[in-house]
C-alpha cells in the first residue's frame, strides 16, 4: 500500500474509518509505551508482564490471553437470541452494523462523514483497546464548520509516516480541545497536554499513543497487530466448545489394519 499524503483532514478522516477497513484481528496490546530508541520498532521494553493477547472478531467476539496462554475473558453469548432487543421502545436495536452502510469517502476511501449505525467494539478492563479498535473520539463523526475555531475534537500537528512493527501508519500529535469525548470517560486515548498517537494505515486502529506532557508522561499503549481478517470459529469465543472442525487444518483418518 502507497501511504497518501496526509493533511490534517485527510489524518481525521483516517481516524473515522475503521469500521470499514477489517473484520478480525489478531493482536498484542502493551499497556505502557516501550522506551524511547529512535526506531518505534522494538515492542520489547514494554511492560510485558501486562500484555494481552487478543481476538476480535466482527460485531461483539472477543478472547483475552496473558501471553503465556492463561485465558482471561471470552465472549459466550454471542450465539443467544435477541429477540428482547426488538421489543423496547430504543431506535439502538433497529440500526445497522457499520459494514451495510455507505460512509461519504475522500478520494483515498478514508471516511469523511460517518452514518448512523450500531457502532460499538468488545470492551476487557478499562476499554483502551477498544477505543483504539475505533478511534473516531479523535476526529469525531463529522467535519466542523470552518467559522468554529477549536471546534475540533483536538488539534493535529507534526503529522507524518512512519513504521510500525513493519506496517504503514501514520504518526501525530494530538491537543485535545474542550469538545474531546473519549469513547470511554476512565481511558481516554488523548491524555492532557499533548499525546503522539500512531494509526495504522490498513486497518485505521489506533496502534499507539503516549503522553507527552505532565503526571502522565509515557503513558499509553502500544499495539502489535499479528493478523488481520483472518476466519475465527465461533469455539475461539464460546465458553463451551461446540466441537465444530477447522476444515483449514489436516484431518487424518485411521483406517486400521488391512485385511
Amino acid at each position: 500500500m502507497t501511504a497518501p499524503t496526509f493533511t490534517v483532514d485527510t489524518f481525521r478522516h483516517l481516524c473515522r474509518s475503521s469500521p470499514w477497513r477489517w473484520q478480525s484481528l489478531r493482536f498484542e496490546l502493551h499497556r505502557k509505551f516501550p522506551a524511547a530508541n529512535g526506531s518505534g520498532e522494538n515492542p520489547d521494553t514494554a511492560d510485558t508482564a501486562a500484555a494481552l493477547k487478543c481476538w476480535v472478531r466482527r460485531p461483539g467476539a472477543l478472547r483475552v490471553e496473558t501471553l503465556e496462554g492463561t485465558l482471561l475473558a471470552s465472549t459466550t453469548k454471542i450465539n443467544e437470541s435477541r429477540d428482547s432487543l426488538f421489543i423496547s421502545g430504543n431506535r439502538k436495536p433497529w440500526l445497522l452494523p457499520p459494514s451495510l452502510v455507505n460512509p461519504v469517502r475522500d478520494g483515498n476511501g478514508f471516511v469523511v462523514r460517518r452514518p448512523e449505525a450500531l457502532y460499538g467494539e468488545p470492551a476487557y478492563g478499562s476499554g483502551r483497546f477498544s477505543a483504539a479498535l475505533d478511534p473516531v473520539e479523535l476526529a469525531g463523526d463529522r467535519p466542523v464548520p470552518l467559522e468554529a475555531p477549536f471546534a475540533n475534537v483536538a488539534e493535529i500537528s507534526d503529522i507524518a509516516p512512519v513504521s510500525h512493527q513493519g506496517r504503514e501508519a501514520v504518526e501525530a500529535v494530538l491537543t485535545p480541545n474542550a469538545s474531546y469525548r473519549p469513547t470511554f470517560a476512565d481511558a481516554p486515548l488523548l491524555f492532557p497536554g499533548r499525546t503522539a498517537v500512531r494509526i495504522d494505515l490498513e486497518t485505521g486502529i489506533c496502534v499507539a499513543s503516549q503522553s507527552l506532557d505532565g503526571e502522565t508522561a509515557g503513558a499509553g499503549h502500544w499495539m502489535v497487530l499479528m493478523g488481520i481478517d483472518e476466519y475465527m470459529l465461533d469455539d475461539l469465543f464460546e465458553e463451551v466448545s461446540m466441537g465444530l472442525t477447522d476444515v483449514r487444518s489436516h484431518i487424518p483418518w485411521d483406517l486400521g489394519p488391512t485385511q
